[in-house]
């Protein structure tokens, strides 16, 4: 496992010849979407998104194109898994169902855990026919059997509703902690009201970004910047302190920023140059120690390097 922190300006389809195979214990991957769309980012607190410097392009000659140049950047973030490791894949409607049959034949189906939909509570567009999408989803994928999965962890509980508290959590142990038992197969469980139930698979107390207005003092003002909250959560449910966090479209840097807050070690990369800046001065700004490289391979008249860690 690596012992720095590193961001490296590469494709995703490289990561491996950065993250040794089968050391990190999560990998998020949050590529582009399948919109067909340019997307530009507000480099400056009065400016537009849509005016500013593009950050990256996201248009396909075909659906099929798009499965292909994922499936590629899937297998070799698989490769970087530890036996104990997951992979979420945030996509939104456009591809995630087609994008699952790919995440099958790159990792089994058997490796499936399961689906996270986040609802980033932006609102609708109000679409002419048909639902607005107002949420996103994460497919989830373990390496081996036996994945990191930190079930009691705070981040993945939620407190019980006040009228289950009212009718079951009636018995108070001798500390004085409100608890309720159930028999299930001749065996008692114990369930205390303070440590809250297990959160589900619907996930709404994390709200989105508004990248083109400064309204929340995290905002970069990159397009599609996800909450750090959300990436706490992620990483939180999915390696301990120590491991190696693995983000292969690093955008922003906030699973970077998530992964430094809760002591895990990262590798992040992105093939935009906005993005490498936009993440440098993240992790700058938050203190972060860090190493940089640039892929020699893809930019050979550029020479890899190894920046001065931060301060």
């Amino acid at each position: 496992m690596a012992a720095t922190n590193l961001l490296v300006r590469c494709d995703a389809a490289h990561i491996g010849r950065y993250v040794h195979s089968g050391t990190a214990q999560i990998a998020y991957l949050d590529p582009p979407f399948g919109v067909g769309a340019s997307f530009g980012a507000r480099t400056r607190s009065s400016g537009w998104r849509v005016r500013g410097r593009i950050a990256y392009e996201d248009r396909w000659a075909s659906i099929e194109a798009y499965l292909a140049w994922l499936e590629v950047r899937i297998a070799v973030v698989r490769e970087c898994l530890s036996s104990e490791g997951t992979m979420w894949l945030h996509l939104d409607h456009r591809a995630v169902h087609e994008a699952k049959m790919v995440c099958d034949r790159v990792f089994g189906r058997s490796a499936f855990i399961g689906e996270v939909v986040w609802v980033p509570g932006n609102g609708a567009r109000g679409p002419r026919r048909g639902p607005g999408m107002t949420h996103q989803t994460l497919l989830l994928y373990a390496r081996g059997k036996d994945f990191v999965w930190n079930a009691r962890d705070p981040a993945l509980r939620e407190p019980f509703a006040p009228t289950s508290l009212t009718m079951h959590f009636r018995r108070a142990d001798r500390d004085g902690r409100l608890y309720r038992e159930k028999t299930v197969a001749g065996r008692t469980y114990r369930y205390y009201a303070d440590a809250g139930r297990a959160l589900g698979s619907v996930w709404n107390d994390c709200p989105g970004m508004v990248a083109n207005t400064p309204l929340l003092r995290e905002t970069t003002g990159y397009p599609t910047q996800k909450p750090v909250a959300l990436l706490e959560r992620i990483v939180r449910a999915s390696s301990r302190e120590g491991a190696l966090v693995v983000d292969a479209f690093c955008g922003s840097g906030t699973t970077l920023v998530a992964a430094a807050h809760l002591g895990r070690v990262f590798a992040g990369c992105d093939v935009g140059p906005l993005a490498i800046q936009t993440t440098r001065r993240r992790l700058d700004a938050e203190g972060v120690r860090y190493d940089v490289e640039v892929d020699s391979e893809q930019w050979p008249t550029r020479s890899k390097r190894a920046s001065t860690p931060s301060s």
